[in-house]
């Protein structure tokens, strides 16, 4: 998994997987994607040696596999969820988790998948993590996820601008998220790196992947 001469292969397989996931909804068009590179890019401004952040790169493909074991009309529903649907959705990480356990050469990334949704102050899910109790890798995938979708359109809400979801990423730093990669995503859009989702998914088809492991 560490090895950076196979991962152009694995990846291959990981966005077929990604892409295959955001097909069951179409406002998850791209977001796999998206969430990769900018957690890729937070990787790199938080000084990660690069088999880390081929991991992050790769398990950030992969955050949200488990939905495949979500109803789709619990994923495209256009209005507020019951608490049972919640319930179902949150059930995500836990059966993406389970899903990676059965392939051993994704066993590293396990660890991203099932702790993206968990919070510095201990009120994510499924595990009710805190603080360091899970990896910087979950935590950086966290902010990119959170921010990705704030910044995109869904079902029951139009996009917020870039400005506004850094603003609310700010007012959750420290308590939902970990304070050193908000700041990161900070720094990010401040040098010009932070997209919309438009740009980012024309931007991304020309990135050298194995060039950003190194």
């Amino acid at each position: 998994m560490q090895h950076l001469s196979h991962l152009e292969d694995l990846h291959e397989l990981v966005d077929a997987l990604a892409t295959a996931l955001d097909a069951k909804n179409p406002f998850m068009c791209g977001h796999s994607e998206r969430v990769a590179g900018t957690a890729l890019l937070l990787a790199q401004e938080m000084g990660v040696c690069p088999a880390r952040r081929a991991i992050i790169h790769i398990g950030a493909h992969l955050h949200d596999i488990g939905k495949i074991g979500v109803p789709d009309h619990i994923l495209n529903k256009p209005g507020k969820l019951t608490e049972a649907e919640f319930a179902m959705i949150r059930q995500h990480p836990a059966i993406g988790g389970n899903i990676l356990s059965k392939i051993k050469i994704l066993q590293p990334v396990i660890d991203i998948v099932r702790h993206h949704h968990e919070r510095c102050d201990g009120k994510g899910y499924p595990d009710g993590l805190s603080g360091g109790d899970f990896s910087l890798e979950a935590r950086i995938v966290a902010v990119a996820d959170a921010f990705d979708a704030m910044i995109s359109v869904r079902p029951y809400r139009p996009a917020l601008s870039l400005s506004a979801a850094l603003l609310e990423m700010r007012r959750c730093r420290g308590s939902q998220f970990d304070p050193a990669v908000v700041d990161a995503l900070t720094t990010l859009h401040l040098k010009n790196l932070i997209q919309s989702p438009g740009e980012r998914d024309s931007a991304c088809r020309t990135v050298d992947l194995i060039g950003c492991y190194q």
